[in-house]
């Protein structure tokens, strides 16, 4: 279940993500490839909930993504990842994110990343102006200047 906090949090967006047992490898800790699928739920809800981007449309993709690993998730751990858009361009915006570990009513940072997403016009397959819509969202959702 995803939810928005309180503006005075550096992160306005946390969502829930379940622990399935495929994402362990031998180690006992989630595989280094399966925080990026973790990402990609996150901001999907945050794409969804927040922004109600209409992909009909106009598309997204990820020019370019970067985590980096603080501590491992381990089998029972409870996890949240606070997602944020960070920078918004003409045809491009950062998002940012931090993976958390639930213990109790305190949260332990495991990771934190960055992807680059560039708005996408189907017909061409060429970058294009981020729908003005959205970009409004993002701007007051986050509180950033346009």
């Amino acid at each position: 279940m995803s939810y928005i906090r309180a503006f005075s949090d550096k992160f306005n967006f946390k969502t829930n993500i379940h622990l399935r047992f495929i994402d362990f490898d031998m180690m006992g800790h989630v595989n280094n490839s399966v925080y990026f699928t973790y990402l990609e739920i996150a901001r999907t809800k945050y794409w969804e909930e927040v922004i109600h981007w209409d992909w009909k449309k106009t598309g997204i993709v990820i020019a370019h993504a970067e985590l980096d690993y603080i501590s491992p998730v381990v089998m029972h751990d409870k996890i949240a990842i606070h997602v944020k858009t960070s920078r918004i361009g003409n045809t491009s915006f950062d998002l940012e994110y931090q993976i958390v570990k639930i213990k109790g009513t305190e949260e332990e940072i495991c990771s934190k990343g960055k992807t680059v997403c560039i708005a996408i016009d189907y017909a061409t397959g060429k970058p294009t102006t981020i729908p003005e819509a959205e970009k409004r969202k993002m701007l007051g959702f986050e509180q950033l200047e346009s």
